[in-house]
């Protein structure tokens, strides 16, 4: 009203640029204002739909903008939560995944039925819908828990599987009931939609990566491949809707598709959260407080009635299947809140279902007014259900998931504080090879705030023109950026030397640099000349864990690395630091890390996956004669990965030595990396530890940690 008086507004507005000023006005000040009195700002932005929506003040229309931009977002939680779950959690989870789904179907379905029958007089069709939409729930929450950093928590995972076995559930029985009401159910049907599903299943999973592979080997303009993972939703949506289900199932398993194919470390991921969390899941949380009708609560006493049941029985139902899995897999209060945080909002399948229900006539009373197999009672409290379920859930996961953030955070600070300052030099030269070393050195590098990344260009003595000081600080610029899109920081180098090698040496020694990370132009292989520059230079000089890397193909579109390692490896100083960052690698691309090696190091990979689950296969392998037997074990879109050792130390051999010309003949169309690792008698090295003793102690750590788990594997092997 006072907008239509004192602007001569006709409301709802119609103003295409004002509504869309109003909103992003809302999504920039709700979580400001909300945070200080501790209030999830989800709930704030469900209230400014309700407020701002065509029951409240009318200042806008639920149009076909909001609707789009809503779905958008909604399909955005469900691609994102597939996107970021762990996949080696989630198949170590999936039995627990499919017990909870089982708890959080089962148990709302028999309590919502028998609430239904008993105490709001419904018949059995009417009654089973009714307890599917308490059953489904969708992930409203789950953009706090990934704002947290916690997505790879166990209760998250199995939330996430979860909720994807109780909504395919819930709206297999919704396709039933309503093929009750409206025709027959033969076994034709049952045929025909077993087959659909399933085929839908198998195209999303096996076909969509395939699709997504081709299409980033082949570009890599960052605009377009957002546009296309934005398509691959859709349409994944698409066809989920084709045979029956809802979109959000599509959605999800598009993201689950695309995971391996989108580092968590890639600008790419960057740009799909930001997008997402800025823009289309705020207009999703808007659109539906603008579906809220106050009013109707309190228009007649049957509405109230159905609407305190359908809360009371769907909020506990879903805290008691919270509970039932809590106590079955022993975890903690604060992850039994997430479980019910996550599994307890309500919004997209349910709404589908009481909208279905409510345009399905089941016959006429006696005025001549349609039955409908879900009344207006039903479809108004289900508008209540979702605003309080939607409340509870928020600031039940919120709860938790502070909890368990903290909980992390004071674990981190009790680790002791020996821990040396990570930091990754990358020396670049070629402008092509810019973007793959930079993603390399993110992929490896570990999450922690002692990470420190440099980009180095070294302009030679001779070479020392405008035009070439022009060209490094073009390819120092692209590296900055590049960086920045990952959230990373990365400090720039120009540096004026009589050579690389010094150029390089010197900056390792200045800035105590602990890795190295050297790119090989993508089309050559390793030449004669650099290999004797990398052995006698740099190697020699530097006591760094070195990457030597050749990109053949972008590291996102890797499915295997094939990582063969030296007898002996195990007894090198730098052994656990250069593991690291291989396990880091299979972290964060999700790709398969297959190890060759001898027993002995076997043993010490295997205790590292136990310690945290990555896709792993191990192989024994010791004849560095027979080398070549890898062009069999390599395949298309394997990158090999070769440690290597500089002479007279314990892991090197004079096979070695063959490794480059082998490369170039027998691995040219693959990506490989050459790994050295750090070891002890290098050149300088008596020199750093001079002047930081404490350098060596998490190294002496590491070999104390050698030592007990020989004793461990020896006592094992005994009992045995």
């Amino acid at each position: 009203m006072i907008l239509s008086k004192v602007f001569g507004l006709n409301l709802p507005l119609e103003d295409p640029i004002l509504i869309f000023t109003m909103i992003l006005f809302i999504i920039l000040f709700s979580p400001i204002v909300l945070n200080k009195i501790r209030i999830p700002h989800l709930i704030g932005l469900i209230i400014a739909g309700v407020l701002i929506g065509p029951y409240g003040m009318n200042l806008m229309a639920r149009d076909s903008s909001i609707v789009l931009f809503g779905t958008v977002g909604l399909l955005y939680i469900m691609f994102v939560a597939g996107l970021e779950i762990d996949l080696a959690d989630f198949r170590k989870s999936l039995w627990k995944s499919i017990i909870f789904g089982a708890y959080t179907f089962i148990i709302p379905m028999g309590l919502g039925i028998a609430s239904g029958l008993y105490l709001l007089d419904f018949g059995w069709n009417t009654s089973i819908l009714l307890a599917s939409m308490f059953a489904s729930n969708t992930l409203i929450t789950y953009p706090i828990v990934s704002k947290l950093g916690i997505t790879k928590n166990k209760a998250v995972t199995i939330s996430i599987g979860g909720t994807l076995i109780t909504t395919v559930l819930a709206l297999l029985v919704l396709a039933v009931i309503v093929r009750l009401e409206t025709g027959e159910i033969s076994q034709t049907f049952w045929l025909g939609l077993s087959a659909s599903i399933s085929a839908f299943v198998l195209f999303i999973m096996f076909v969509f990566p395939v699709i997504g592979r081709w299409f980033f080997k082949r570009f890599d303009d960052n605009v377009s491949q957002y546009i296309f993972v934005l398509g691959m939703v859709f349409l994944g949506a698409f066809l989920a809707q084709v045979v029956g289900i809802e979109g959000i199932v599509g959605a999800f398993l598009a993201g689950l598709a695309l995971n391996r194919l989108i580092p968590k470390t890639s600008p790419l991921m960057n740009r799909i959260e930001f997008v997402g969390n800025a823009l289309f899941i705020p207009f999703f949380l808007i659109g539906v407080g603008m579906l809220i009708n106050y009013r109707a609560f309190i228009s007649d006493w049957e509405t109230i009635k159905v609407a305190v049941v359908m809360t009371v029985v769907a909020t506990l139902s879903k805290y008691l299947a919270a509970w039932i899995t809590q106590k079955t897999f022993r975890y903690s209060a604060d992850q039994r809140r997430l479980i019910f945080g996550l599994s307890n909002a309500q919004a997209a399948s349910t709404l589908a279902a009481v909208l279905i229900g409510y345009n399905v006539i089941i016959g006429q009373d006696p005025s001549g007014d349609p039955i409908r197999l879900l009344n207006d009672a039903v479809l108004n409290g289900t508008i209540l259900m979702i605003l309080v379920t939607c409340t509870i859930a928020s600031f039940v996961t919120q709860k938790g998931a502070q909890n368990i953030a903290r909980a992390e955070n004071v674990e981190e600070d009790d680790k002791p504080k020996n821990e040396i300052e990570e930091r990754i030099l990358i020396p670049l030269s070629n402008e092509r090879n810019v973007e793959e070393l930079i993603n390399l050195s993110t992929t490896v590098k570990s999450k922690t705030k002692h990470s420190k990344l440099i980009a180095l260009n070294v302009v030679t003595s001779g070479n020392v023109n405008e035009s070439a000081e022009k060209d490094a600080q073009k390819i120092i610029d692209k590296a900055v950026v590049t960086a920045a899109a990952t959230d990373n920081h990365l400090t720039s180098l120009l540096r004026y030397d009589l050579n690389i090698v010094n150029g390089i040496s010197n900056v390792v020694k200045e800035h105590k640099i602990t890795d190295l990370i050297i790119g090989l132009h993508e089309k050559k292989g390793i030449s004669d000349s650099f290999f004797g520059m990398l052995t006698e230079g740099i190697l020699t000089k530097c006591n760094t864990t070195t990457m030597i890397y050749k990109p053949f193909q972008p590291l996102a579109t890797i499915k295997r690395h094939v990582v063969v390692i030296p007898p002996n490896a195990e007894k090198e100083i730098g052994f656990f630091v250069w593991l690291v960052r291989v396990w880091n690698m299979g972290v964060n691309t999700g790709a398969k890390l297959v190890f060759y090696s001898s027993e002995e190091t076997m043993a010490f990979l295997e205790h590292m996956q136990n310690e945290q689950a990555i896709e792993a296969e191990f192989n024994r392998f010791t004849d560095w004669e027979d080398f070549l037997v890898f062009s069999r074990y390599v395949r298309e879109d394997d990158n090999l990965l070769i440690v290597m050792s500089r002479r007279t130390h314990p892991s090197y051999n004079d096979t070695m030595v063959k490794i480059p010309s082998y490369l170039n003949k027998y691995f040219g169309q693959n990506s490989y990396i050459l790994v050295f690792p750090m070891q002890l008698g290098v050149a300088d090295y008596h020199l750093i530890n001079m002047r930081n003793p404490s350098m060596m102690e998490p190294f002496v750590e590491q070999v104390q940690h050698l030592d007990n788990f020989r004793k461990m594997i020896g006592q094992f092997l005994k009992k045995k």
